[in-house]
């Protein structure tokens, strides 16, 4: 039986700007997260009025949950030394629903086409760099409840798989509501069956997309 495919991928929490000087001339890197084409577009025309001095207002994005829209511009550059070595990037760190801009100030010396995909690279690392990401994952939102003895053992057991609660109510019972990664729920549910000797009862409330940031 083939193995399942991974529905996971990383997501911006929040965007960021980097900037890296090479031979005098700076590099500007502008990330943003954009849900849709028209998202990426305003963007990049925001970013242009912002840099409207700039030599140069490169771009690239990538929109989907498996990337099925990308696009980049060179912007005056040589073709394929600015865009496409930036949308590299992109697509390497497996990021979705992403725009960067790069913005050139130029220095007065020539980089040469290896030196432009060089700066336009690391540009786009170091905006990346200053950004928060999260990856998107398949997750199973469970409802826990159990007696007053069985919850330091369950609050335990998902301190080891570092999962904390996301609501929870302490009356005659406790309920906890957890989100898992849909590939542990069963095995969560046996641990905490077992260690709990049956006593808790476990509800599979529903199945869900969830962010789960990175460190």
């Amino acid at each position: 039986m083939p193995e399942r495919e991974d529905q996971s991928y990383r997501v911006l929490l929040s965007g960021g700007e980097g900037e890296i000087v090479e031979k005098k001339s700076r590099f500007i890197a502008t990330v943003a997260c954009c849900g849709t084409e028209d998202e990426a577009v305003a963007f990049i025309e925001r970013t242009r009025k912002k840099y409207w001095d700039a030599r140069h207002n490169c771009s690239a994005f990538v929109i989907g949950s498996r990337g099925e829209l990308t696009r980049c511009s060179d912007d005056g550059e040589p073709s394929g030394t600015a865009g496409r070595p930036m949308l590299e990037v992109l697509l390497g760190e497996g990021i979705r629903n992403v725009c960067v801009v790069v913005t050139r100030y130029f220095g007065g010396v020539l980089l040469g086409t290896g030196g432009l995909v060089r700066a336009y690279t690391q540009a786009v690392k170091a905006g990346l760099a200053a950004c928060s990401i999260g990856r998107m994952r398949e997750g199973v939102e469970l409802e826990i409840a159990t007696d007053y003895n069985g919850v330091g053992k369950i609050l335990y057991l998902l301190g080891t798989r570092g999962l904390e609660p996301s609501d929870s109510a302490y009356t005659d019972t406790v309920t906890l509501t957890i989100t898992v990664p849909k590939e542990e729920w069963e095995s969560l549910c046996k641990e905490v069956t077992d260690a709990t000797g049956g006593r808790a009862r476990i509800t599979k409330k529903q199945e869900l997309f969830y962010i789960d940031k990175e460190v």
